[in-house]
């Protein structure tokens, strides 16, 4: 870390006795900065990295001015280089990024290279989270047989991992069952302001990173700066490249009032998700601020900031403030870490409190929080928000219309007598999960879901027989403050017995329906709910078998489970009635805030934390049992179906392929708006109809040992065959027929995606997909890039991308070009019959730029229209030009 410090804001700074450099804004500002302690706080943080890193080359002096700039008019058109300390990553896209960098190994090996310097360079830390299923739920040995299962699936996964961890310097991964990547974060990882030995001396830096998962951003609510990359671009991070980024713009949100009475952290979140969703954030930081946040502890902040991707926004940024010292020593912190943090951020102006001056904005959007009610969000995205009263209209809403698609045919022509004889019903909630990190890590919100549940209990009452209720903790230290207040027992009664310490229903690992109540959905085409305390209920997301798909807070899931139907207005119909006969009422089993807090502060202690994470490294029998195969190089093993060898170094030479312009292309898909990752990404369960499960059969392997695609991700046979290929994917080219479905043309003959691709390829015909608004959102998937890539697809043309969506298929090598204003895939009347040719790109492609694309008519007519490149970096224009970010990272090591 050397820099040139042209504005000589290098300092030393005095803690408790020891000192630390550091690199001081408020110097810079005096050396000519003017205007900087304006900054929102966390381009403060961004500012120090370049003040830290400058070098002249990839950090120059008029990257650093640009910030003053930034303050005159509340945005800035400069790209920056961004070096994050460190890299977190979950198991499902750890897992394929570390077998990216073992296959690096055996390419640099290939091309003559040291293999050792295929190896990350900053800190990196994996959480094993998101493979365990809820195979078995509603019993006492349920996360028992969970875990059994897990490791019985996952074996050659884990062995894997053993080995990366060995081989690769700065790798820590924490095993299965500790609890979920951001919970794991924001309660033990994060420092907020970290140490960092050099040469000369130790400094003190803030955190910051990149994190494989979309919700990294709930570590903003500790005034992290980190948010959520795909494999591909924090591999080339890990590896020493820079994160090329454009200043963003900032908007604050301004917080006012308290929350009322009744109120939770999950309604506030929804509301913030409509708004600005509504108001148009995404790819800028959002930064929150206003009287109103002093009302917000930070559990509550990091369900704020958790659902930065439902907003649109990079981060949901919360500033270092007395609520962030008090979290942290309240998490077991060490005193000389916390006094850390608040001299840093006091001497860097990071500091928030009630005197503080308001930064510049890019924009202001106002949040009174008097006037949040309590609400839930669905039923397929999470920022459609619906208050409770509501709710029954949007499902009846939502079920005509699949009925007027035929979506369900035989219900509708059940009668009453018929109706009641069925184990379910149109309507009916047949997943209640109180999952993943966005809830999981707010105590009022558990606490309060086990008061809820204590009630119930005492009145007799218990969840209707067709719902399947779970519990998943997002970590360990949840367990023991329901223990410790006496709630869990309660929760068990009403079968909410923790399934696991993982991801689970939230990422779709919701494991299957009893065999009665999903073959009566099937034969009777019932359009059924899902009520889930997570961040995502996009359809087909939590349950391939659940339409209707609403996101609560973990008391309404348990009231939701216990009234069995979303046809309710839950807050004043009856939930069911007790042992006496007698009606039971929501408001008869919710909890007063002042109670949740008493036993918030009874139960929970530093100590808890400290015991829980004092091993989190080490691991159980079962993990430190596992064999490991390989040195330096991985031994692959050529029979495996889980671990293979990725295809994306094959044949690599020193220099890149010459580029070529697209002549004659045809669509291979068509699609419409907001089509996110778990559309084009495999996720979840898949049978044995399905292209990838004719594939493993093919193999010797049996659809009870399919396991999930999240598990598979190291193998591309799979993986491929899986892309569009979810069965709610409306491909325009095949209108009535769902799922990854498309027509080869000329032929017109109906198959799967993955056939016409293999068929275009055969015939030396290029590929391409067309889309609407919003394409990409979701999910970090990596495999929604690589499975584009290996599937042959030229270029994606869309009305506008998702940020990470479209990162990541640069990084792969595809090209991501948005139509124009006023032009889509409507206005050009497209239907699949054309061809495309799109000149340009043999030129080698520059930022921003427009392309020429003639669209070839069936009639024989031509239609010329202009693209934009998404390009919008020089470094991005240099990843598309190698094939790849790590191509690219790979030809610069050697």
């Amino acid at each position: 870390m050397t820099s040139t410090d042209s504005f000589s804001a290098l300092k030393q700074l005095e803690v408790e006795g020891q000192t630390f450099k550091y690199f001081s804004l408020p110097a810079a500002a005096q050396a000519g900065l003017v205007g900087i302690e304006r900054l929102p706080y966390s381009l403060k943080v961004l500012l120090e990295n370049l003040l830290r890193h400058e070098d002249g080359e990839l950090v120059t002096r008029t990257d650093i001015e640009a910030f003053a700039g930034w303050v005159k008019h509340g945005r800035a058109d400069r790209d920056i280089a961004f070096h994050p300390a460190r890299i977190m990553m979950p198991d499902s896209s750890g897992v394929p990024l570390l077998a990216d960098l073992a296959a690096m190994r055996d390419a640099m090996h290939d091309l003559g290279g040291d293999v050792a310097r295929v190896n990350p360079l900053i800190k990196v830390d994996m959480i094993i989270d998101h493979s365990v299923t809820v195979d078995h739920a509603g019993s006492a040995d349920a996360m028992q047989r969970n875990v059994q299962l897990e490791y019985a699936r996952n074996t050659e996964r884990y062995c894997f991992l053993r080995w990366a961890q060995g081989a690769f310097r700065n790798v820590r991964i924490v095993p299965p069952g500790v609890g979920i990547c951001h919970q794991i974060n924001v309660e033990f990882l994060a420092t907020v302001v970290a140490t960092h030995q050099q040469d000369d001396g130790e400094y003190l830096i803030p955190d910051t990173l990149l994190g494989m998962d979309s919700h990294t951003p709930m570590v903003n609510s500790l005034a992290v700066l980190g948010w959520g990359v795909g494999g591909i671009e924090a591999a080339s991070a890990m590896l020493g490249q820079a994160v090329s980024l454009r200043i963003p713009e900032v908007v604050g949100v301004r917080m006012s009032g308290a929350l009322r009475e009744g109120i939770t952290a999950t309604d506030l979140v929804l509301t913030i998700t409509e708004r600005l969703r509504a108001a148009g954030v995404v790819q800028k930081f959002v930064e929150f601020f206003g009287p109103g946040v002093d009302q917000l502890p930070v559990p509550d902040r990091a369900t704020c900031a958790n659902m930065a991707p439902e907003y649109g926004a990079t981060i949901g940024f919360f500033p270092i403030d007395q609520q962030t010292i008090n979290f942290l020593r309240l998490t077991g912190r060490s005193e000389r870490s916390i006094a850390q943090v608040e001299a840093y951020a006091r001497a860097q102006g990071m500091w928030r409190d009630a005197n503080t001056e308001t930064p510049v904005y890019s924009d202001i959007v106002e949040i009174d929080l008097s006037s949040v009610e309590s609400c839930v969000s669905g039923p397929r995205r999470p920022q459609d928000r619906v208050a409770l009263s509501g709710v029954a209209n949007a499902v009846r809403s939502a079920m005509d219309m699949m009925i007027g698609a035929g979506a369900m045919p035989a219900a509708r022509q059940l009668d009453d007598n018929e109706r009641a004889q069925r184990p379910v019903r149109n309507a009916d909630v047949v997943v209640a999960a109180i999952s993943s990190c966005t809830n999981t890590s707010n105590p009022a919100s558990m606490l309060a879901a086990g008061i809820v549940a204590q009630r119930a209990q005492a009145r007799g009452m218990k969840p209707r027989p067709w719902v399947k209720t779970s519990l998943s903790p997002g970590s360990r230290v949840v367990a023991d403050y329901l223990n410790k207040a006496g709630l869990q027992s309660a929760l068990d009664a009403l079968g909410f017995h923790i399934t696991g310490f993982g991801c689970m229903t939230c990422m779709g690992n919701s494991g299957p329906l009893a065999p009665a109540i999903a073959k009566a959905i099937d034969d009777d085409a019932l359009v059924v709910g899902a009520v889930v305390s997570s961040n995502r209920n996009f359809d087909g997301r939590v349950h391939q078998q659940c339409r209707l798909n609403f996101i609560a807070s973990p008391p309404l899931v348990v009231a939701y489970a216990l009234a069995g139907t979303l046809d309710i207005d839950i807050g004043k119909d009856s939930l069911g009635t007790d042992a006496n006969g007698k009606p039971v009422y929501l408001a008869d089993l919710w909890p007063a805030p002042n109670e949740v807090q008493a036993l918030a502060d009874a139960c929970i202690e530093p100590q808890m934390y400290q015991r829980r994470y004092a091993k989190a490294f080490d691991g159980d029998e079962h993990w430190r049992s596992l064999a490991v195969r390989g040195g330096e190089r991985f031994d692959w093993d050529p029979a495996s179906e889980y671990i293979r060898l990725p295809p994306f170094f094959a044949a690599m030479t020193m220099t890149p392929a010459p580029l070529h312009d697209v002549r004659g292309a045809r669509i291979l898909a068509l699609l419409g708006d907001t089509i996110t990752t778990d559309h084009i990404s495999p996720v979840g369960a898949f049978g044995a109809d399905t292209a990838a499960g004719r594939y493993l059969i093919s193999k010797g392997v049996q659809p009870t040992d399919f396991n999930s695609y999240a598990a598979r991700r190291v193998n591309h046979d799979v993986m491929v065959r899986g892309t569009f290929a979810n069965i709610h994917l409306q491909n325009e080219l095949n209108p009535k027929r769902k799922g990854g479905w498309t027509r080869h043309l000329p032929s017109g003959d109906e198959m799967t995606i993955d056939d016409a691709a293999q068929r275009y390829a055969q015939q030396a015909v290029p590929v391409i997909v067309i889309a609407g608004k919003n394409y990409g959102a979701g999910s970090s998937r990596d495999w929604a890039a690589k499975g584009i890539q290996l599937l042959g697809i030229r270029a994606v043309i869309a009305e506008d991308f998702e940020r990470i969506h479209r990162s990541n298929l640069i990084g792969m090598g595809v090209l991501p070009l948005q139509f124009k204003a006023g032009e889509d895939r409507l206005t050009l009347g497209l239907d699949g019959s054309e061809t495309f040719d799109i000149d340009g790109l043999a030129d080698g492609m520059g930022v921003s730029m427009d392309i020429a694309c003639t669209i070839h008519r069936a009639d024989g007519s031509e239609q010329r229209i202009s693209l934009l490149s998404r390009l919008d970096t020089e470094r991005e224009a240099d990843y598309w030009r190698h094939g790849g970010i790590l191509p690219y990272v790979l030809r610069d090591m050697l």
